[in-house]
């Protein structure tokens, strides 16, 4: 990983889109190995090149943001996590509408990380929404969203952590889908 970047950064330049991608791969990599104090200046570069090259509100720049904010999360530095979130949140609505599948992902991942910050109240609409969002890509396409399962599972344990019963808990569920048939 490591020697592509290099040959990238070489090849186009410190500051070229394709080094902000491999910044982001390699960052992944260190994250998952859980070598997180390497990752985070590696994001910062790609989040910056990225800034740079597309301006402030692209989508590449979302998701640069939402992949640092959930490596601020892993270091439990949780103060800088939610901005960058909301940031990514609005990049993505302004630039694909509320609906997109992205959008869904903004969504989840932010009620996650209200969720895990008891903010339930919160964090329901939000995964509700990215749950909406899913089942009407599913229907619109006819392929399932690739974050439908989570959204499923997510919105399942934060009614669970609200109190609801099992009953109440399968009627919440069904009245989503019902929606749409």
């Amino acid at each position: 990983m490591r020697r592509a970047l290099a040959i990238d950064a070489q090849s186009y330049g410190p500051d070229h889109p394709n080094v902000a991608r491999d910044l982001n791969n390699l960052t992944h990599l260190l994250q998952d190995t859980n070598r997180l104090s390497e990752a985070e200046p590696l994001m910062r570069r790609a989040l910056a090149i990225d800034e740079q090259s597309y301006g402030p509100d692209h989508p590449n720049v979302a998701r640069d943001l939402n992949n640092l904010a959930q490596l601020l999360q892993a270091t439990n530095r949780l103060s800088e996590v939610e901005p960058l979130m909301r940031r990514a949140l609005s990049i993505d609505e302004q630039s694909y509408g509320p609906d997109h599948p992205d959008v869904a992902r903004d969504l989840n991942n932010l009620a996650i990380f209200l969720q895990a910050t008891n903010r339930l109240s919160e964090a329901g609409p939000l995964m509700h929404r990215a749950l909406v969002i899913a089942i009407m890509f599913q229907k619109q396409t006819g392929h399932e969203h690739s974050n439908y399962q989570g959204c499923t599972r997510n919105y399942l344990g934060l009614l669970k952590a609200t109190g609801l019963s099992d009953t109440e808990i399968e009627q919440r569920l069904k009245s989503v889908h019902d929606t749409f048939v």
